[in-house]
């Protein structure tokens, strides 16, 4: 899915008359993607000259281009800041990743708990990008009086 694309489906939803948050259409997946640690080796913001030289992880090239072909939101959120904003999306494009959208700002820090309205599916990344499977775990959520 091109940018463009992207853009029309989630911008201007209206429903009786209200506009609404829009929703993406069933099997399509809003990847959120670290760079710094996760597509390349973990380039700290106090050295900015590493982000020019550093290499992308073949595997994580490859399976994020995939996932865009296949029509996938992909956005690049990193704890970056602004001032590293076009020495990132030259580094993107000179290796060739295809991607929607880069939020740079991240918090710093780690141990993210993630709380929003929108169903939210986290992946620690831990050395290697392949295919995604499921698996059974336990997770943290509001007491909503419904459980054992």
């Amino acid at each position: 899915m091109k940018k463009e694309e992207v853009e029309k489906l989630l911008h201007e939803k209206i429903e009786a008359g209200e506009h609404i948050s829009p929703v993406l259409p069933e099997g399509i997946k809003n990847y959120l993607i670290d760079i710094d640690g996760t597509i390349t080796e973990d380039v700290p913001n106090e050295e900015p000259e590493r982000m020019v030289t550093c290499e992308p992880f073949p595997d994580a090239l490859a399976t994020l281009n995939k996932w865009y072909d296949e029509g996938h939101i992909i956005c690049f959120f990193t704890s970056r800041t602004e001032e590293h904003r076009e020495v990132t999306e030259t580094w993107l494009n000179k290796h060739g990743f295809k991607y929607h959208s880069l939020l740079m700002g991240k918090p710093r820090g780690g141990n993210y708990h993630w709380i929003d309205n929108h169903l939210v599916k986290a992946t620690r990344y831990t050395g290697k990008f392949t295919e995604l499977v499921e698996r059974v775990v336990t997770i943290e959520v509001f007491d909503d009086g419904k459980h054992d």
